[in-house]
């Protein structure tokens, strides 16, 4: 059973000849905008850090819809819900931001416990697919082997509402789970903040993710949109190395 938000994901792949996210970690909405728009047709995903715009509004998220729309994207806001079943559910609904509304991809850390899928999930629109934390790119993270098992397991009970992980490779799971990966960068291999870097070739062939997670390479670079389009050829070559079963 595949979610409906991959198969919308995979679509997306396959007719724009991406598998890009644009983590788009910008502070004042107008540049938000400016570059949704303008690297808009190169990716498959917009990841958002909503809390981090100065200058937020609603208009921000209507505006975002219809970038959304106009250049055929998803939208992952990276909140990384961890707390207890009650206060993410307000959390993901309430408040601000309204992210149940508006994000087609949401995520979660497994520390609080596997009810956390459930609560977030009771407040979640049908077309929404939660990723789940199983490993991250930051050097000494406390994510253990264990930790990654059982997130796995957690996933496999809830494909329904799992659609996937926050993962630097691929996951063993009974389900089409995707995996989305970020620390990629064409040109570095760290940050100087325990961020580690790899390659997309790295990240699609060796490791078999299947979207590469993209931030500062991008929206950082003297020309976003060249770079974007570095990053999304770089990313669909690899993708096309990947054995097909």
């Amino acid at each position: 059973m595949m979610h409906p938000v991959t198969v919308k994901l995979q679509k997306l792949m396959e007719r724009k000849h991406s598998n890009l996210c644009l983590s788009l970690d910008v502070t004042q909405k107008a540049d938000f905008l400016k570059l949704a728009d303008l690297v808009g047709p190169e990716i498959v995903v917009l990841k958002t850090h909503i809390d981090i715009i100065e200058d937020f509004d609603t208009d921000l998220i209507t505006q975002l819809k219809a970038l959304a729309a106009k250049h055929q994207f998803l939208i992952f806001e990276d909140r990384k819900f961890a707390d207890i079943g009650e206060t993410v559910k307000h959390q993901f609904s309430q408040g601000v931001y309204h992210i149940s509304e508006w994000a087609d991809i949401i995520n979660a850390h497994g520390i609080a416990g596997p009810g956390i899928i459930e609560s977030l999930k009771a407040v979640a629109r049908p077309e929404t697919g939660l990723l789940l934390l199983a490993q991250m790119s930051s050097k000494d993270n406390l994510l253990t082997p264990e930790y990654t098992e059982t997130i796995v397991q957690w996933a496999n009970q809830h494909p329904e509402f799992v659609m996937g992980f926050i993962a630097q490779e691929a996951l063993s799971s009974q389900h089409p789970f995707i995996v989305m990966s970020p620390g990629v960068h064409l040109d570095k291999t760290g940050d100087g903040q325990n961020q580690q870097f790899r390659t997309p070739e790295q990240a699609i062939v060796r490791d078999q993710c299947d979207i590469i997670i993209v931030g500062r390479g991008i929206y950082a670079a003297p020309d976003p949109l060249a770079e974007a389009r570095r990053y999304k050829a770089a990313g669909w070559v690899a993708h096309q190395k990947q054995p097909k079963f």
